[in-house]
């Protein structure tokens, strides 16, 4: 019989859509307010690779992927997705689309992207209060790869860079938690 274990932090992850590339500086702002420094950045990239958001937020959308520093608790992810929704409400303002930013949070940790959403469907998982998980890429063969059900815009290969980056950060940061842990416990310096 297996032993319950908690999971250790992981990685939290934000990818933004807009309607207007200005409204990047006032969302990238609010994020971090929010969910505190961020450590990695994608370039903007146009979404493209579906026209399923042009009702809501017109034909010219972009998107950036944003990673933060601090690292959340996996069970935390439901109530991110919750404050995210507000926050797109509050950036609503002045707006000529019905929705000028749209935000997707997930997290990664070393074997998989886990992204969060309101939608069910038969690969997703309930968390709590209205919001599932899916697991859209999993890490194998040194990078990531996508399921049947994977997004398009996940699946590009901008994206799974971007991940790939963000992997090794988290790998960095989990290992100077370890070490710190490790020297504050008093077993002495860690070999590195």
């Amino acid at each position: 019989m297996g032993t319950p274990r908690p999971l250790g932090p992981v990685k939290l992850f934000v990818a933004v859509r807009v309607s207007d590339a200005a409204r990047l500086t006032p969302t990238e702002a609010a994020l971090v307010e929010a969910f505190g420094p961020i450590d990695h950045r994608s370039r903007c990239l146009p979404f493209d690779a579906t026209r399923y958001y042009a009702r809501e937020m017109g034909d010219a959308v972009q998107r950036v992927l944003l990673s933060f520093e601090h690292l959340i608790a996996a069970d935390s992810l439901a109530s991110v997705k919750l404050r995210t929704q507000g926050m797109e409400q509050v950036l609503r303002n002045g707006a000529s689309v019905p929705r000028p930013v749209n935000l997707d949070p997930g997290y990664l940790e070393q074997s998989k992207v886990v992204v969060a959403s309101t939608k069910n469907f038969y690969h997703r998982l309930y968390l709590s209060e209205g919001v599932f998980a899916e697991v859209t890429l999993q890490f194998k063969n040194h990078t990531y790869e996508c399921f049947p059900w994977t997004y398009p815009d996940y699946a590009s290969s901008e994206y799974r860079e971007f991940f790939v980056r963000a992997r090794e950060i988290y790998r960095m940061q989990l290992r100077n938690r370890c070490q710190t842990r490790t020297v504050h416990e008093g077993t002495g310096p860690v070999n590195r």
